[in-house]
């Protein structure tokens, strides 16, 4: 870095070796005499150091007096300055009048001429869209509030209340002290503001005595901190257990009171240091501004009266001293931010002991850490009231107003004529209503409330308890139609100081951390469904159930394939038939189609076989290959039937958050949960869940009961709640279950208001209670409590009855009716078989009976062509067969025809 610097010098001296050194105005605009020859003196000097300006740069100063009169000042300034052609002003603040700097800083401003203030500190001057070229060696006063917060953090005070003027300095020191305390937790807890030459303001100073932050800042003049001083002397409000910080300003009050701590500017009104140090910024940034190639230094403006074209030499010069930084300037560490206020000034912290300042530690800039640091002496602080021990900077308060809602098994309230009527494990908990306006009572038991008790006990304070009015958990909404957004519920009534605790089942969630302040968690629980219970459905063809359709299908189709496939190969085989030699058998007895169905079932019912196997050698293989076909599918199918009618069924029909039915509802099927809720906002909150949380946001209920009335009802087919309610319903109730595993996890807490005194004391004693197992006698009596009602099917395998079996009962009584059914139709025919057997054997007796007849007495018949033709139908069988069965006379009238023929 060193050689780079040598180097550019080298070449900026070869460069301007034989030319004349230029010279660079610099104006001042002085309140003293005095300090006008300081700062030619400074210029001299920085002229004679080598090692600060470019080589044949000169300085040279041009200075006037400071006007009172602003307009005079502005004159003065285009009549002197900047027709000298300055390329920068250094200007101080006047003995009276504050208006003169401002006069400085426009009019050089509207030229893009730097100004550096050494001892105005007006937040004003802040103001780029104002002061768009102005600098300054001394801090604004609104910087105080980076010392005080770092006091603050020192003593580890959490809470403050913000006394100030209603002047510019006073709402910046405001605004800057705020945006500081949001970092390390300090909670403003008041904000008294107030008029300058204000004469009253003990009623504001007494409503914030009201309050438990105990801890004071005050930013006021001189002037304004002598009235408070002694109205807060009135109050009493400087008696030990108070803490009074003060400004620069209200530190030199002439009644400021013993143990006040505040700060003071070191070098705060060297203005002869000031000025060396501000000569010596200009020198560095013009060095800079020299040594860049890139800009072509032009002429400054020379003329007010004339409207030159933007001094872009001007703009380019104030970025160069904005980022100038003196280590060892005469003042300290010289360093600007973007606005080109100083930073990093060295502050002596002062403490008021017997009406006298006494320095007891100092925030200063540490070259080893590169940043401000802070020591205090504690010890040495004298406190007001004479204190030596530090303050707490709050009261405790002893008596809490605790909110709560209803919501079992946490809350359980029951409605009663007059407190009185509570048991001694209830607690009155009153809770406003609407329509009267008056408080009805109610008493309420359960989970929290002896967790309220066991707190209250540990910490020993009192409290009041009572419901909150609007039923609700706390969300961040518009109420009743409003333009703004407001918490409701217990969280609202937290926000809003209408109460200090919460004990209720409030999930901690990011929203609501925001707002209020949050133990540890006292109980542990995620979100879950809650459905009714969906009995097992049996159904007439449940045996058929372990396998699909369209296996049964191609079972039912390979019975018949083999049975063709075995008649097949046994008809064209040529061992499939054969004759014992001692035997009458044909080809009749071979296998025949029926009797390779038959043989096809047999085998795969294992109902045994009797006839009709099939004989040669490929058929026998094809048969035994069916046979173990048969085996597996049987053995398939009763493994499958065990498990689709002897093992538990699920009870519930959603599998998650991630069913399809909730992804994606039908018409049929409707989910909700409580709007408002942590549950509500965990949906809105989850990019992937937030198509399901625009189908629920209409169909949310006001509470959890309603909904869960909803689902016992069928009016709800789930209800997404917090865990730890739902199975307690579910163990309450053995319509209803629990669906899918937990999500959202999360955990109820103690609420609190935000930066409460109690949030610690609080979290220390649940960390107790869970280490106790109190917390775990709390879930055993409130929660898990009846849990033992409820058939616990896991435990038991679930057996067989009639409403299983009933289609295979069903299926043999149709396969008897079947059996019944076909035997009636067989009689039947075998009874119209034997009938016209009947007749054929009639026919046939007859027949031969008259051929004997004939053949014995042929001349009875003569040979007359009637007797020929007689004898002829008579011996026709097939005619005689033909002629039976058209005829509907019994047998004995057709013999008796045949008599009465023959005697004819």
């Amino acid at each position: 870095m060193a050689g780079g610097c040598i180097l550019l010098l080298a070449v900026a001296v070869a460069s301007v070796r034989g030319e004349a050194d230029k010279v660079f105005n610099i104006g001042a605009v002085l309140s003293m005499g005095d300090k006008i020859s300081d700062f030619m003196q400074a210029i001299v000097d920085v002229n004679e150091d080598m090692n600060t300006l470019p080589p044949r740069v000169k300085l040279e100063g041009v200075s006037l007096p400071m006007d009172r009169n602003p307009i005079r000042t502005a004159q003065n300034v285009c009549n002197h300055l900047i027709s000298a052609q300055v390329y920068a002003v250094i200007i101080s603040h006047p003995t009276a009048g504050e208006l003169s700097p401002a006069a400085v800083s426009y009019t050089c401003g509207f030229y893009n001429i730097p100004v550096i203030g050494i001892s105005s500190r007006d937040s004003s001057l802040s103001d780029k869209n104002l002061h768009t070229s102005f600098m300054r060696t001394i801090p604004p006063y609104s910087n105080q509030a980076d010392v005080w917060i770092e006091i603050l953090k020192f003593l580890n005070y959490k809470c403050v209340t913000f006394i100030h003027s209603s002047d510019n300095d006073g709402r910046s020191t405001l605004g800057r002290f705020q945006n500081l305390a949001d970092h390390p937790g300090i909670k403003v807890e008041d904000i008294i503001e107030y008029e300058t030459g204000i004469s009253e303001i003990s009623q504001k100073l007494e409503e914030a005595q009201g309050r438990y932050c105990r801890v004071f800042i005050l930013y006021a003049s001189t002037e304004d901190a002598e009235i408070i001083f002694r109205e807060v002397e009135a109050l009493n409000m400087t008696t030990p257990g108070y803490v009074w910080i003060v400004s620069e300003q209200a530190l030199l009050a002439p009644n400021k009171p013993d143990g006040v701590i505040g700060l003071k500017l070191v070098n705060a009104t060297d203005e002869e240091a000031h000025i060396k140090d501000s000569v010596m910024v200009i020198a560095r940034g013009f060095r800079e501004l020299y040594f860049n190639s890139s800009y072509n230094i032009q002429p400054a403006p020379s003329d007010c009266s004339k409207h030159d074209p933007v001094w872009e030499t001007g703009q380019k010069f104030i970025g160069f001293l904005k980022e100038v930084t003196l280590q060892q300037g005469k003042t300290g560490r010289v360093a600007f931010d973007d606005k080109g206020d100083r930073i990093d000034s060295d502050y002596d912290i002062i403490n008021i002991v017997n009406g006298k300042p006494t320095t007891v530690g100092e925030y200063v800039y540490s070259q080893m850490k590169t940043e401000m640091t802070l020591s205090l002496n504690v010890q040495e602080i004298q406190w007001p009231g004479n204190e030596l021990k530090k303050p707490r900077g709050y009261i405790v308060p002893t008596h809490l107003k605790v909110v709560t809602v209803a919501e079992k098994p946490f809350t359980w309230i029951r409605e009663v004529e007059d407190r009185s009527l509570c048991t001694e494990d209830e607690i009155p908990c009153p809770r406003m209503n609407k329509t009267s306006g008056e408080q009805d009572v109610y008493c309420c038991r359960g989970y929290c409330m002896d967790l309220l008790n066991a707190l209250a006990a540990e910490l020993n304070f009192t409290y009041s308890l009572y419901q909150v009015e609007d039923g609700l958990y706390g969300s961040f909404d518009y109420v009743n139609g409003s333009e703004k957004k407001m918490w409701t519920g217990m969280v609202g009534d937290l926000v809003y100081e209408r109460a200090d605790m919460v004990v209720a089942p409030l999930t901690i969630n990011p929203e609501r951390s925001q707002a209020i302040e949050f133990s540890k968690p006292f109980k542990y629980q995620g979100i879950t469904i809650l459905e009714k219970k969906h009995p097992k459905s049996s159904t007439l063809a449940s045996f058929l159930q372990p396998f699909q359709k369209t296996l049964w299908i191609l079972v039912m189709v390979s019975v018949h394939v083999v049975a063709l496939a075995l008649y097949l190969l046994d008809r064209f085989s040529p061992f499939g038939r054969y004759k014992l030699p001692s035997s009458d058998a044909t080809e009749e007895d071979a296998l025949n189609l029926s009797s390779a169905i038959w043989f096809a079932w047999g085998v795969l019912l294992n109902s045994g076989i009797g006839e009709g196997t099939p004989r040669s050698f490929s058929a026998r293989v094809l048969g035994m290959v069916w046979a173990g076909f048969a085996m597996i599918v049987v053995a398939s199918y009763t493994a499958n039937l065990a498990a689709f009618l002897v093992l538990d069924r699920p009870e519930t029909s959603l599998t998650g958050i991630n069913d399809a039915r909730l992804r994606n509802p039908m018409d049929n099927f409707k989910y909700a949960t409580v709007k408002g809720s942590s549950v509500d906002m965990y949906f809105r909150r989850q990019v992937e869940l937030s198509n399901m949380y625009r189908t629920m946001e209409g169909k949310n209920y006001d509470s959890a009961e309603e909904a869960i009335a909803a689902v016992k009802s069928d009016g709800l087919s789930a209800f997404i709640w917090d865990s730890s309610r739902l199975e307690y319903e579910a163990a309450q109730d053995c319509n209803l279950v629990t669906a899918g595993e937990q999500f959202g996890r999360s955990g109820y807490g103690i609420g609190l208001q935000k930066h409460s005194l109690w949030a610690d004391q609080v979290t220390l004693a649940l960390l107790g209670m869970h280490e106790s197992g109190y917390m775990e006698e709390l879930d055993n009596r409130w929660i898990l409590q009846g849990s033992e009602t409820c058939e616990k099917n896991e435990k038991f395998p679930a057996t067989l009855g009639l409403k299983n079996m009933a289609g295979v009962f069903i299926l043999v009584g149709a396969g008897i009716v079947g059996g019944v059914g076909l035997i009636i139709i067989e009689i039947i025919y075998k009874k119209h078989q034997t009938r016209k057997q009947r007749r054929l054997e009639l026919a046939r007796h007859a027949a031969d009976k008259w051929r004997g007849a004939v053949e014995k007495s042929p001349h009875t018949l003569g040979t007359s062509p009637k007797s020929l033709s007689l004898f002829s139908k008579i011996m026709n069988k097939e005619e005689v067969k033909k002629n039976l069965a058209s005829h509907s006379a019994s047998p004995e009238a057709t013999a008796s025809q045949w008599n009465g023929g023959l005697h004819h």
